[in-house]
């Protein structure tokens, strides 16, 4: 869940934990093609989350999880193209910015609320919609039932339009619910995560997986520990990278190895 026009309270904070020298938009961890600044890491404690932080961990579930399974054909849209899908009147015209759908099978989509498309970070609460492509089916799971109906239909009918498909929407309405307001971003990365290992990549080809998230309970604030500490793990592991690089650079005597690394940039991790 994030607030609209992008304030959030953390905003011009510094951590007492971490990062402490940073500003709130300063760059935090460079991730592949996740860049997390500092405010995007404070929203893990007890804030909505960004759009970035619900990206960073799509990112990291396809590096470190779906990496492992490459006959799998499974697609985990960024909330912001699954945004401009919802906000573009003819989906078809995003065909060459999109992944390419032929050979999916499942597509995980955050939604979120927001429909002004000049106001960053807008919306006030994001679901997750899951659209089994092979069975015509998109199942939402909000955890405040029903906030994004009407969003993760309208979703629903953009990417049957791309698919070129009918799809049958299922809300379901036993989704486990958030007790507080601002749990609703990590609700969405918990479910995605245990849809994605537990039920669609750990299931018998020829089994019937039920996709419903009714009687589990998800541990938000566990949630985001395990998140922050993921993101914490990787920042040193680009520490421990930078600082071997300089050292070796150090040692060359090529007039090109100053500067190569700018203390001023993030940890990197691309590889």
């Amino acid at each position: 869940m994030v607030r609209e026009g992008g304030f959030h309270p953390f905003k011009g904070r510094v951590s007492r934990h971490f990062g402490d020298s940073l500003a709130p938009d300063d760059a935090y961890l460079s991730y592949y093609d996740v860049r997390l600044t500092k405010e995007d890491v404070d929203t893990l404690k007890n804030d909505w989350l960004t759009d970035n932080t619900i990206a960073f961990w799509e990112e990291y579930l396809e590096r470190e999880e779906l990496r492992k399974y490459p006959s799998s054909h499974i697609v985990l849209l960024r909330p912001s193209m699954a945004f401009m899908l919802m906000q573009t009147p003819d989906p078809l015209t995003l065909k060459d910015a999109l992944p390419n759908f032929s050979r999916t099978t499942h597509i995980f989509l955050p939604i979120n609320d927001a429909r002004n498309v000049s106001v960053a970070e807008g919306g006030s609460h994001w679901s997750l919609l899951l659209v089994s492509v092979i069975d015509g089916v998109a199942f939402h799971y909000d955890s405040l039932t029903p906030s994004n109906y009407n969003e993760a239909r309208l979703a629903t009918d953009k990417i049957s339009t791309l698919l070129n498909r009918p799809l049958r929407f299922m809300n379901l309405d036993d989704s486990p619910q958030q007790e507080n307001s601002s749990d609703c971003g990590v609700y969405v990365c918990i479910q995605m995560r245990h849809l994605l290992l537990k039920r669609l990549l750990s299931a018998n080809a020829r089994e019937k997986v039920s996709m419903s998230m009714g009687g589990k309970l998800v541990d938000a604030s566990g949630g985001r520990k395990e998140m922050l500490k993921t993101i914490e793990g990787f920042r040193k592991e680009g520490e421990r990278r930078r600082s071997f690089s300089r050292h070796e650079d150090s040692r060359s005597s090529s007039p090109f190895a100053k500067g190569k690394n700018d203390s001023r940039s993030p940890p990197r991790i691309d590889s």
